[in-house]
């Protein structure tokens, strides 16, 4: 459990870090320099402690590295470019560099993560790239923090920016039910506690439930957002014979979609005509698959701008509000058994 900063001292702090008093205090006051790695265990310790002196408060507001941060669980993903192209014109604009990193919680815990308060001025969190106890500790401590495509744990009221996912992927897939007949319905789910999975699953199963059709966990399959795990998770159902019926497909998003279609297209399979497929975020390949792909657009660089934007506005002391949802829309294309 994270002490509270009252009751920590500066003497806590180099005990736990394994260094003197003295170092501490050269390090808050930036009176002598310390080796990097020194530095970089003194921040996570005293972001562990939750230890913000008075004087360590004062320098961090003085001391700029006119740096922000963006911490990412992955960066392979064609869904990333412009996310990046919404943050990075927000960043030019101020003047600011811009430092791009990946973190896997999960695997990495307890390695500090490679961009934070030792050399950035604020933190974009990208999903589920650090733990809620990383971000408590971050925010107890002053540091700028602005989450996205994910909202602020309950008991931190973190500033966010994500996009709306439950009642259009309920509309989406109402649309495969009541317009094209499909009632056998597979869903390829994204990361585990990943956010925009959590939620695409909600409207999936909300949409089961109105049409009267029974949630079947033999319909569901890990996709991951990402279309070589999509690709060996349909590849696997259909290579081993497994008697599942399905006559649509819901990918989880566009990336995930493309595996989807190869394996559909390797194994015979007619898209639309034996099987709708839907994905969702509109990236930029979506209208150049054979057949294109109905989705959702998503307004992911807009997502990337505003959050930015957000972030500057605490590096500027100023008010933003907590979260940020933003609206979502049905493209319809051939993929799913329309027209056009």
């Amino acid at each position: 459990m994270t002490q509270r900063s009252a009751s920590v001292t500066i003497r806590n702090v180099a005990r736990q870090a394994g260094v003197s008093v003295a170092t501490v205090s050269r390090y808050i006051n930036q009176s002598t320099p310390v080796s990097p790695k020194v530095a970089e265990r003194l921040d996570k310790v005293m972001t562990e402690l939750g230890y913000v002196p008075q004087s360590a408060a004062r320098h961090l507001a003085s001391r700029k590295t006119r740096v922000v941060g963006l911490l990412l669980n992955e960066l392979h993903n064609d869904f990333f470019a412009p996310l990046l192209s919404g943050v990075e014109a927000v960043i030019r604009q101020k003047g600011y560099d811009l430092i791009v990193a990946t973190y896997h919680a999960k695997s990495c815990k307890p390695m500090n993560p490679p961009i934070g308060p030792h050399n950035t001025d604020g933190l974009l969190v990208f999903s589920d790239s650090l733990f809620d106890d990383d971000l408590a500790n971050l925010n107890a401590s002053g540091f700028p923090i602005v989450l996205v495509h994910r909202t602020s744990p309950c008991a931190l009221a973190i500033p966010s920016v994500t996009v709306e996912n439950v009642e259009i992927t309920h509309k989406l897939v109402d649309h495969l039910i009541q317009m094209h007949g499909r009632r056998r319905i597979m869903f390829l789910r994204g990361p585990v506690h990943q956010e925009d999975s959590i939620k695409r699953e909600m409207g999936y199963k909300s949409a089961l439930q109105a049409n009267g059709i029974p949630f079947d966990e033999n319909l569901v399959l890990n996709g991951e957002f990402e279309r070589d795990v999509a690709y060996q998770a349909m590849d696997h159902l259909l290579g081993n014979g497994r008697q599942v019926a399905f006559d649509a497909v819901f990918a989880g998003d566009d990336d995930a979609a493309i595996g989807v279609l190869r394996a559909l297209h390797q194994y015979g399979l007619r898209v639309p005509e034996d099987i709708s497929v839907i994905g969702f975020d509109d990236q930029g390949f979506a209208p150049f698959l054979n057949p294109p792909l109905t989705t959702v657009r998503a307004p992911t660089e807009r997502v990337g701008q505003l959050a930015t934007e957000r972030l500057f506005r605490l590096l500027e002391n100023e008010p933003t509000n907590g979260a940020l949802i933003l609206p979502t829309e049905i493209v319809f294309r051939r993929s799913c058994g329309c027209e056009s």
